[in-house]
């Protein structure tokens, strides 16, 4: 895109240019899972209602990725090539639309990660990595899949990830919260605070709705570098299918640059009105708006979860959750004790899981490897 010194945010493209690009077709990667299905929840918490499961690979690790406001399953699509298609003997990646998004129903209900908690937890018994009953008093776990859950979960999902792990944490082997609070604090001024909130309610164009997001989650310095991301190959990496379409393209295409492929992203999900809608953006945010983790209820996830098995990872950069919620949360989990893992990556956005894959799949990967040995077992 040009010198980074001269570049600026008004110097991005705009998204009618980006629609134009040979690749926009190509930006939401077909992958074929390995089961999926429509799960009634929440039979007497105000269901049923259905959420969209899919699960990737078939290997003995299982990963459990919990996405955050406003966003579909689709937006894990490189973690999923990585772990549920270029090492598919090695883990199962379950991924989900939470309540109010994507293919999972939107009732027009008070939402709470609570509650979205819960439908995971019955996602996660339907398709067998839980007791059938995993909240009743009385269930016991098979012994080979105690401790069997790696839950990976951003921002809001972060939120969602704390609740599952307050109410089955003896089925955790690593959580891994990113990016995330146990409540949103005010860390501004009052009037900042307030004219941020009104924002949110303002009807904008689709140019300035995109272009702020892009501001809230990552730094200009990414969005100007040059699209690099590792795209999956039909011919090569089993159920991966060519993008849709066209018949004669037959292979996923590069942006010129990160902030192209964001857009482009955000484009196929934001004017697709089936599965991303306002009600069900407005009540996901309520959601996190109201979600609350107490310092003691923290201390007793930390406790009956094990802090040799938390991590916590957040940006300085972070303009969506800002840095001194992550640094609470850290204070909150670990208590002072230095079993706990806490990642704090100067310079970095809000969303690791993109700007920084790589490094990120990395950090999972010893993880993963870290809590599989606390159990006795390891990764193939």
């Amino acid at each position: 895109m040009g010198s980074s010194a001269a570049a600026t945010w008004d110097t991005l493209p705009p998204v009618t240019q980006v629609q134009q690009h040979p690749a926009f077709v190509t930006a939401t990667w077909r992958l074929e899972p390995t089961r999926s299905g429509l799960l009634p929840v929440a039979q007497g918490r105000g269901g049923p209602l259905k959420i969209s499961w899919e699960i990737h690979g078939s290997g003995p690790v299982k990963l459990v990725f919990v996405m955050g406001l406003g966003s579909l399953k689709s937006a894990w699509q490189r973690q999923t090539l990585y772990f549920g298609h270029e090492n598919a003997d090695k883990y199962s990646v379950l991924c989900l639309d939470n309540r109010g998004m994507g293919d999972s129903d939107v009732p027009l209900m008070r939402y709470s990660t609570s509650e979205m908690a819960r439908d995971a937890i019955e996602v996660l018994a339907h398709v067998g990595w839980l007791p059938a009953d995993p909240l009743s008093s009385t269930s016991t776990a098979d012994p080979d899949s105690k401790r069997s859950l790696h839950v990976i979960g951003i921002s809001m999902g972060g939120m969602i990830a704390q609740e599952i792990a307050y109410l089955i944490p003896g089925s955790i082997s690593t959580l891994n919260l990113l990016c995330t609070a146990a409540a949103i604090e005010n860390t501004t001024t009052f009037w900042e605070n307030m004219m941020q909130r009104a924002q949110m309610l303002v009807p904008k164009s689709l140019e300035a709705s995109v272009r702020g997001a892009a501001q809230n989650l990552f730094p200009l310095s990414w969005f100007i570098a040059e699209d690099n991301a590792k795209l999956p190959d039909p011919k090569t990496t089993p159920k991966v299918l060519p993008p849709p379409g066209s018949s004669e393209l037959d292979q996923y295409l590069h942006f010129n640059s990160n902030y192209e492929r964001f857009v482009a992203g955000e484009l196929q999900k934001r004017l697709d009105g089936k599965r991303f809608t306002t009600s069900g953006f407005l009540l996901q945010l309520i959601a996190a708006g109201w979600h609350r983790k107490s310092p003691e209820q923290l201390r007793e996830i930390a406790e009956n979860v094990g802090r040799e098995r938390i991590l916590v990872m957040h940006g300085t950069e972070d303009k969506m959750i800002s840095f001194p919620h992550g640094r609470k949360l850290i204070e909150y989990l670990g208590g002072g004790d230095s079993a706990l893992t806490a990642v704090v990556v100067e310079g970095m956005g809000h969303v690791p899981v993109i700007e920084r894959v790589d490094w990120f799949h990395g950090v999972m990967e010893e993880r993963i490897r870290k809590g599989e040995e606390l159990d006795g077992r390891s990764v193939p």
